[in-house]
């Protein structure tokens, strides 16, 4: 993309407190999908909005939890709201929701009937929790298994240990992504997928096909293959949040919540500013 006046302006986020912060327009999309005030017990004291720019402020910086602003709520407060989006699902309704609007905006059908797949093996911290050995890439800790349409919008995203292969891990990641778009019907993904047991798997579940997209015979160094830059395009967006730059959580849950953050966050832009 080249850089004119329109386009500066379009991702100039400096007149903002943080830039991390939602602007009139992406707020507009996640309000809707936040808590209502709760209509016994004490007044609620802190807007939403503030509550979810914290969120995406440690998304974005990777900060920890008692590090947070103090011109933010209290760190305790954005965590409980945290955990109740994760354990609701609504991060999930969210995502799925601006997924379709981005790809209505870009002309298309919102459900899409081709994804791409892959995985992102990435290192765990001492906070704990479920991990293993990836001995291809020589990391301890977990995968992430992200299926993204053509155009590289996050449909969905699981984690499991490193340890596991692609081709184990993968019927586990159509299939809960499968359940927010069930139009899905073909899958490109690399050597990792090949073989008939994964093939076997997802006839028996009545999932998409899936084809193998190969490197050119004879390529050195660098390429970019056909279908499978654009999950390694959504891995580069999802990386700018700094909070996923190690797996920092405890849990699998947890994990999992902040890919789906790191997806709103870069579909939320995109929408406000189409």
């Amino acid at each position: 993309m080249a850089w004119t006046e329109i386009t500066r302006k379009q991702y100039d986020r400096r007149h903002l407190r943080y830039a991390s912060d939602c602007t009139d327009e992406e707020w507009a999309l996640i309000a809707p999908f936040m808590p209502a005030p709760s209509k016994v017990g004490r007044p609620r004291k802190w807007p939403m909005r503030q509550i979810w720019n914290a969120i995406q402020y440690i998304a974005a910086s990777g900060c920890q939890w008692a590090m947070l602003p103090k011109d933010f709520p209290p760190f305790t407060t954005v965590q409980h709201y945290f955990y109740r989006l994760r354990d609701s699902g609504m991060l999930d309704i969210i995502n799925e929701t601006l997924v379709m609007s981005a790809r209505l905006l870009a002309g298309r059908a919102a459900e899409p009937t081709a994804g791409v797949i892959d995985s992102q093996s990435v290192k765990t911290t001492e906070s704990g929790g479920p991990r293993g050995f990836d001995a291809g890439k020589k990391i301890t800790g977990r995968k992430r298994h992200i299926l993204t349409d053509t155009q590289g919008n996050m449909l969905g995203a699981i984690m499991h240990t490193a340890d596991i292969q692609d081709r184990d891990g993968a019927p586990n990641a159509i299939a809960y992504t499968k359940e927010s778009f069930p139009s899905l019907a073909h899958l490109f993904a690399d050597g990792g997928y090949a073989g008939q047991k994964l093939t076997t798997v997802l006839q028996n579940m009545d999932g998409p096909t899936i084809e193998i997209v190969k490197r050119p015979d004879g390529a050195k160094g660098f390429v970019v293959i056909a279908r499978r830059w654009v999950v390694e395009r959504t891995f580069a967006w999802l990386g700018r949040c700094r909070r996923l730059a190690k797996d920092w959580e405890a849990t699998i849950a947890s994990s999992e919540a902040w890919l789906l953050i790191a997806s709103i966050r870069r579909t939320t832009r995109l929408i406000a500013r189409t």
